[in-house]
């Protein structure tokens, strides 16, 4: 079996975290860094994340997560916040760090940096805010599976109440909006999910091959 798929077929939603078992800083980072070189649309990133150790904190949130204990007993609970809205500061941000970044004129990015604008700016404030949701979640699948490469067991989480979620951690004031949640930690022994097979369509069923 090939290292990708080993790593796929090891990885589940981790229902009970061993609440004495903290990722370590080194690892931390690799994920941080794994999260951070993750493709999103015009490489833009339009959202913020979050990465909370603080138990003071987690112990807040719990509440608005259906008083799931993976909040808690995880060694960080990493929220995935989604730009809401934006103008064009979005663009020009990002034209201003390709711009220093690969030593280019930002002049010689004009063009790019409208055709950007063109399609983004004027869409309406629902479809902006579901375009940013959809950036931040593939993000999040490259820092599920970055974890699992590293034996860090993750559980994904929407069953959370954003607004609570976005006041607690002072997201409305930055336009910004908690659309997604990662707990990441070691699995207990006790948690009997991770026993259980692996249920998925077959391959005939999720494929066409053209």
């Amino acid at each position: 079996m090939s290292t990708v798929i080993e790593h796929r077929t090891w990885r589940y939603a981790t229902k009970k975290f061993d609440a004495t078992k903290k990722v370590s800083e080194e690892d931390l980072e690799t994920l941080i860094e794994a999260t951070r070189l993750s493709a999103s649309s015009y490489g833009l990133q339009p959202y913020h994340i979050l990465v909370i150790s603080n138990q003071e904190t987690k112990e807040q949130l719990k509440p608005a997560s259906w008083n799931q204990s993976q909040i808690t007993d995880a060694s960080h609970i990493i929220v995935f916040a989604n730009a809401t809205d934006f103008g064009e500061e979005l663009v020009d941000d990002y034209v201003a760090n390709v711009s220093q970044t690969r030593n280019i004129p930002e002049e010689g990015l004009r063009g790019y940096a409208e055709f950007m604008k063109s399609k983004l700016i004027d869409l309406p404030l629902e479809t902006k805010d579901s375009w940013t949701a959809k950036q931040a979640y593939i993000a999040f699948g490259n820092l599920m599976q970055a974890a699992a490469e590293l034996k860090i067991d993750t559980c994904p989480m929407e069953g959370f109440e954003s607004e609570k979620y976005n006041e607690i951690l002072g997201l409305e004031d930055k336009n910004l909006n908690a659309a997604v949640v990662l707990a990441i930690g070691y699995r207990s022994e006790e948690d009997e999910t991770q026993h259980y097979a692996k249920v998925r369509k077959s391959t005939e069923e999720l494929f066409t091959l053209i």
